[in-house]
């Protein structure tokens, strides 16, 4: 059954006021910067992946993989942690599970350029955010890493590349964090409306439909 975002939503400052109402999935789902050492159970974390494993992509090619690491096993967890900007190291190192997403820009077919490659790795990543977001898990995902370091490190072959990382566990509470992550934290969720981005007959043009229905 899909559960919709009534006209009142949760009183998280996270929580997204859509102008439509929309899954409740989708209204919860944020991107904290704090998380709990709390350890994700193995049954959880699979099935993140198994979700990600039923994306839609083009040609059915699968483009996508995953390099995963908790914190159990400490030296494959600084791996991972080492491969992302020290900026993100910083607050990353708390999660108590770390992926790299990476693409292959190539099909497995024909040896041709993907142009789809990296948007199918994105619905890779969004199935798994949701399946996080219905398990009670937040995803942080990140494009702030060091492609070249996690190619040397991981034996990444030619024509893949480390994309995305993912920082994903327990969301901690907000005042737990330093200043500005605190503030990041407690902001409210914003968006464009969709006018700016939906468009009809003309570029720039909103697309009535964007338009709410009394």
């Amino acid at each position: 059954m899909i559960t919709s975002t009534a006209a009142t939503t949760a009183s998280s400052p996270k929580h997204a006021t859509p102008a439509f109402p929309i899954h409740a999935l989708l209204a919860a789902r944020w991107s904290p910067c704090g998380f709990t050492d709390r350890a994700v159970p193995a049954a959880d974390l699979g099935a993140l992946f198994e979700a990600a494993r039923w994306a839609a992509s083009s040609y059915n090619e699968q483009p996508w993989a995953y390099l995963v690491a908790t914190h159990a096993e400490p030296e494959e967890f600084a791996r991972i942690l080492s491969c992302l900007l020290p900026a993100n190291q910083a607050w990353a190192k708390a999660a108590p599970v770390l992926a790299l997403g990476v693409v292959s820009l190539k099909f497995a077919k024909n040896d041709q350029d993907n142009r789809a490659a990296v948007h199918d790795l994105g619905l890779a990543s969004a199935n798994l955010v949701l399946e996080a977001t219905a398990r009670g898990l937040s995803v942080h995902q990140m494009i702030g890493l060091l492609p070249d370091r996690a190619r040397e490190l991981y034996g990444i072959p030619d024509h893949h590349e480390a994309w995305t990382a993912l920082a994903i566990g327990y969301r901690a509470s907000a005042e737990q964090l330093p200043d500005a992550l605190r503030e990041r934290d407690l902001a409210p969720r914003t968006r464009k409306p969709a006018g700016q981005f939906v468009f009809s007959g003309t570029w720039g043009q909103p697309a009535p439909l964007t338009q709410p229905r009394a």
